[in-house]
C-alpha cells in the first residue's frame, strides 16, 4: 500500500456553543490539516506513471477545501439566534455555517469525507488546532 500526505493551513474563528470554558467564545485559529490518501498500486499511464495521484492535484485540492474555510466565522447550525445569524449576515462577514461543533476533531472528519467524496481512498485526516494539539480521523477498512 502506498501513503501519501500533504497539508495546508488556513485561519478561521469558531466558538464552542454549550461548553463551559473560555472556548465559548468566539476565537481564532492557524488550523493546520493533513490529508493522507493511499493506493494499492501506481498508475501506470505516461504522465503519471509510478505514481498514486499528483502531488500538484492533492495539494491543489487541499487548497481550495481550505481556502473555503479561510477567514471565516465557522459556526455551528443553531447555536446562534436567527436574529444574530441575520446581523452576522448582513454586516458581511463571512460566515461558514456547518451541521456540527466546529472541533478539532469534527473538522477531521469533515476533511476525511470532502476527499473521501472527491474520489480519494483516504487513510486519515488530521487537523491541528494549536502546533501541540490535534485531531485525527480514519474509517476501517
Amino acid at each position: 500500500m502506498y501513503v501519501l500526505k500533504t497539508e495546508n493551513n488556513f485561519d478561521s474563528a469558531h466558538f464552542l456553543s454549550g461548553y463551559d470554558g473560555k472556548c465559548k467564545n468566539i476565537h481564532g485559529h492557524r488550523w493546520v490539516v493533513e490529508i493522507e490518501v493511499m493506493s494499492e498500486k501506481l498508475k501506470s499511464d505516461r504522465q503519471l506513471r509510478g505514481m498514486c495521484v499528483d502531488f500538484s492535484t492533492l495539494k491543489a485540492e487541499l487548497k481550495e477545501e481550505t481556502d473555503y474555510l479561510d477567514h471565516a466565522l465557522i459556526i455551528e447550525r443553531g447555536s446562534l439566534r436567527e436574529k444574530s445569524m441575520e446581523v452576522l449576515f448582513e454586516e458581511g462577514f463571512n460566515l461558514k455555517v456547518v451541521d456540527f461543533r466546529p472541533t478539532a476533531e469534527n473538522l477531521a472528519k469533515y476533511f476525511y469525507e470532502r476527499f473521501k467524496d472527491r474520489g480519494y481512498m483516504v487513510k486519515c485526516a488530521t487537523v491541528y488546532e494549536t502546533p501541540s494539539n490535534c485531531a485525527s480521523y480514519y474509517e476501517e477498512f
